[in-house]
């Protein structure tokens, strides 16, 4: 953490903690926000200390959540330390809570400075320690998916992280379409038994026949029509880990020989009396409520117990839609791999249409319909016309709440960036990235096309194509 803007109406504050700091960080000052942003815009600054009544009178700044603000769209790694009046605390204990580094009282005291910024220092180092230790940890092509900005998904991955080395049995408890499969996967290729066979098996996919013959496998003449001896998924899997998927619509006979590999981590083919040893690490999954299905007498109690010893809860994706950046960065290089159209993003009526669409077939459902987009699509990035209605019929007016309307001056400025960002979108990819021209038909210098591209996070890069 080198460079520092402070963000104040107070210049005697602003040269303490100049003075403070001199041998160790650049600072810079700006009485308002205006200026703040283009300091920042122009280079990036690693902390801001900024007056927390400026932060509320400013439009864009919302002091509840400071992990999204104008500042973090210019460098996402940011941090905020507030200044405010003592009376003031408990306002600033809350925007700690919420996101920022820490704050500093009126008056500002030289040794509440310097403490705090060594603070901030450490803690800083001891993250990018953990990231690296992180990244080691993970495998090169999962780091990608495990990119995540929601916090429920950070702490899943941090469970992941720590109960892959194990053998210990996980159940993944999740809707439809939440991703399942994929973190099944994720624990498998971090496990001792990565070498080893993954295999998935659909249980509500198999028919209750024939669900322990395609469990645990059968012997010639267990029943009509077995005809020769068949090995099972649990056979096939030795060695590695076993994905039950919808493990709540399995039988009662065949719950009763999960629970003997559970127990015992023996098995026997149907047919046949000799045990077998199972060698395998066993992952379920669900979109069922596994204690409701016991107390209905469906699913046996010893077994949910067996089942139950690492749960992971995972979310919707409407309940983590900080994270579609990244998952249709994600679905977008698949679909350039698979297709070689290289389309390079999102037209921003798309982009916000989607944090308003519910997603109630949640990743998959994104997953499916990007692809759907894609192989209609022309351009260099995704459009409207290519996707369902509803996911991008808020997005042609300004999004007005009857219940909580916002004031003329906000929906104007949120009117202007919309056009803004769709403008500049349309004109990078009609000059295909090309800054001179785009500024000449813009009638703007390419100094002020630069700031407006920085400010709304566009990559010229990706209209090169």
């Amino acid at each position: 953490m080198r460079d520092i803007l402070v963000l104040s109406t107070r210049t005697s504050e602003f040269n303490l903690i100049s003075q403070v700091v001199a041998k160790t960080h650049k600072t810079k000052y700006a009485k308002d926000f205006e200026t703040a942003t283009a300091l920042h815009n122009n280079v990036p600054f690693d902390l801001i200390i900024a007056d927390l009544e400026l932060l509320e009178q400013t439009q864009g700044i919302n002091t509840s959540s400071f992990l999204k603000n104008p500042f973090t769209k210019t460098n996402s790694f940011v941090r905020f330390v507030v200044l405010c009046a003592k009376e003031e605390v408990e306002k600033a204990v809350k925007a700690v809570n919420e996101g920022a580094a820490g704050y500093l009282t009126y008056p500002i005291q030289e040794n509440e400075v310097q403490l705090l910024l060594d603070s901030l220092d450490r803690t800083l180092s001891r993250d990018f320690e953990l990231d690296y230790l992180r990244d080691h940890f993970w495998k090169t092509e999962w780091l990608e998916i495990i990119r995540s900005k929601n916090p429920r998904m950070k702490k899943i991955y941090e469970n992941i992280r720590s109960v892959s080395p194990t053998i210990a049995t996980v159940l993944l408890l999740g809707d439809t379409g939440t991703g399942k499969g994929m973190l099944a996967r994720l624990v498998h290729w971090h496990s001792q038994r990565s070498e080893g066979p993954f295999i998935s098996v659909h249980c509500g996919a198999i028919p209750d026949t024939l669900i322990e013959s395609e469990l645990f496998g059968h012997e010639k003449g267990a029943f009509t029509g077995a005809d020769r001896r068949k090995p099972g998924k649990f056979e096939m899997a030795r060695g590695g880990t076993i994905f039950l998927d919808e493990i709540g619509t399995i039988t009662a006979s065949a719950q009763i020989k999960l629970l003997q590999v559970l127990q015992d981590g023996t098995f026997s083919r149907l047919g046949s009396t000799a045990l077998m040893d199972s060698d395998v690490r066993i992952i379920a999954a669900t979109n069922a409520y596994l204690d409701d299905l016991v107390q209905k007498g469906s699913f046996r109690k010893d077994l949910y117990y067996r089942l139950n010893i690492f749960p992971i809860q995972i979310p919707l994706l409407s309940e983590r839609l900080e994270d579609l950046p990244n998952l249709t960065e994600i679905f977008l290089k698949k679909l350039n791999a698979k297709y070689g159209k290289g389309v390079d993003g999102l037209h921003p009526s798309v982009i916000e249409g989607f944090k308003q669409y519910e997603w109630p077939g949640n990743i998959r459902e994104l997953e499916n319909i990007l692809e759907r987009a894609y192989i209609l699509e022309t351009s260099s990035i995704l459009t409207a016309q290519n996707f369902p209605p509803e996911m991008v019929k808020h997005c042609d007016t300004y999004p007005l709440s009857e219940k909580n309307p916002s004031s003329l001056a906000k929906a104007r400025q949120l009117a202007v960036e919309t056009f803004e960002k769709a403008y500049l979108t349309a004109l990078l990819g009609q000059t295909k990235g090309k800054i001179n021209l785009a500024a000449q038909k813009a009638d703007i210098t390419t100094r002020q096309l630069n700031r407006l591209i920085t400010r709304y996070g566009l990559n010229k890069k990706n209209f090169k194509k």
